[in-house]
């Protein structure tokens, strides 16, 4: 899981939110907003509780959001443990740090957004061909989504 940021057409903050399956590729989440702070954080991560379960592991860096006591509540009353990479290492978290790259490439410096709605609007287009179209040369060169559809079928594992 990891932050990016970005600005709008007239210049305002864009912040967007990473949350990488690093066995799958998938982007599984993503949070776009002016501002993301550590209770947006959790709420999304609840959203995906609902649709996909929780990892045990969810590897961050140390940023505030990531740093907060209300993450570290809610890490703790579900069970998951935050792993922090050590600071200045963003190779420790080289698939969403990858991802992140891609997506600064293929989507952010290739479109203008005119406000918040017209960025999630194409973020979550680009994130869905990304997922279900894209091949990706560490999974055979299939989609993050076929490569997960094939593995659950192979072998069980909690979800992301």
């Amino acid at each position: 899981m990891d932050f990016m940021s970005d600005e709008l057409e007239d210049g305002r903050a864009l912040r967007l939110l990473n949350i990488v399956d690093d066995f799958t590729r998938e982007c599984v989440g993503m949070e776009i907003d002016r501002s993301l702070p550590a209770d947006r954080v959790i709420d999304r991560l609840e959203q995906l509780a609902e649709t996909r379960g929780l990892p045990q592991t969810i590897v961050v860096d140390n940023g505030p959001e990531f740093a907060s006591k209300a993450l570290h509540a809610w890490a703790y009353r579900r069970q998951v443990v935050l792993h922090f990479i050590d600071p200045g290492k963003p190779v420790q978290n080289a698939f969403v740090e990858r991802f992140n790259g891609t997506c600064r490439r293929d989507c952010l410096d290739a479109h203008v957004f005119t406000d918040i709605d017209d960025a999630r609007r194409k973020l979550e287009c680009w994130r869905r061909l990304y997922n279900e179209q894209r091949p990706h040369s560490a999974l055979d060169q299939q989609a993050p989504a076929d490569f997960a559809r094939r593995a659950r079928g192979l072998c069980p594992r909690t979800p992301v």
